[in-house]
């Protein structure tokens, strides 16, 4: 079953399969650990890299993963923002930033024009990390943006005309929805990122996912690509899980970290007290594992922007 459905939504989108490689994700870019800035940071991108975490899906760990990829690599000497673009505002909840009330939010930015730098708050304790909140009003974003000129891509402008803070990366956090909030995103980025929960169920929307990737690329933002794959939720007691690790793989070969985040009890319990997993419990698997992710993207970087 999981071999049919992956190959009847992304048959288009590869190649022909690869071999995955079974190293841990400690071993995976042995030659750039050798390079290592001594303080123990993590080597900076050449220039900006901006990653969109979508998956219409609800529940695959969207939120989480923006949330904990950025605390890690901001624990590592990035500059990262973390843009909420999600009304239900998780993301801000798990950074610790207001999102209630008349607070400013990303709904100001893309209805109001208000200014990126005017709504972006420093993540309490966390130096080096950013986040620009949601409210419940980004709710109404979806029907006020379809009155108004270039709606869609009203997120990349304000991203351009950001220079209060030198970042090295901005995560956007999606809804589960492929509407405008969604295509303002992928519009306004070079990388998707997609979560895939290691279940049968989590494969059934990507075809769809990836077609309105084929049509934003087609007409909005050429430079998209696929960048990272980060399968989550995985429980290495159940076959189905395995097997949907193996096929995703098999299907988009590297473009899948080695890496695979668990099932933990912490990374759930973690936004509950503002945290991120990477603050509350450093030594979790959920942590470990997320710590590892982070590093696998941020060694990537050299060969996405050559």
């Amino acid at each position: 079953m999981v071999r049919e459905a992956l190959s009847s939504v992304v048959s288009r989108e590869t190649s022909a399969p690869q071999t995955t490689p079974t190293t841990q994700p400690a071993a995976a870019a042995p030659a750039a650990t050798a390079s290592r800035p001594s303080n123990g940071d993590w080597p900076r991108p050449k220039e900006r890299r901006i990653i969109t975490v979508a998956n219409q899906k609800g529940g695959v760990g969207k939120t989480t993963t923006s949330v904990n990829l950025a605390a890690a690599l901001s624990m590592h000497g990035q500059r990262v923002l973390v843009i909420d673009l999600d009304p239900q505002g998780n993301a801000s909840t798990a950074l610790s930033v207001e999102h209630r009330g008349d607070v400013p939010d990303v709904y100001q930015v893309l209805v109001g024009d208000r200014p990126l730098s005017e709504i972006v708050k420093e993540v309490p304790e966390m130096p080096g990390l950013y986040c620009a909140p949601a409210t419940i009003d980004l709710a109404g974003a979806e029907i006020e943006l379809v009155s108004l000129v270039a709606r869609e891509a009203r997120l990349r402008r304000a991203i351009a005309a950001f220079d209060a803070i030198e970042l090295d990366y901005i995560l956007i956090d999606c809804p589960p929805s492929l509407g405008l909030l969604t295509v303002n995103a992928l519009v306004a980025t070079r990388e998707l990122l997609i979560p895939i929960q290691c279940e049968y169920y989590a494969l059934e929307g990507l075809g769809q996912l990836l077609r309105n990737v084929d049509l934003v690329r087609a007409h909005l933002n050429p430079d998209l690509i696929l960048s990272t794959i980060v399968l989550t939720m995985y429980d290495g007691r159940t076959r189905l899980a395995s097997q949907v690790a193996d096929e995703v793989r098999s299907h988009f070969g590297d473009t899948v970290l080695n890496t695979v985040i668990p099932r933990s009890v912490r990374v759930s319990e973690a936004p509950s007290y503002g945290q991120s997993v990477m603050t509350y419990d450093p030594g979790s698997s959920g942590a470990m594992a997320y710590m590892d992710a982070a590093r696998e993207i941020a060694y990537r970087a050299a060969a996405i922007q050559a």
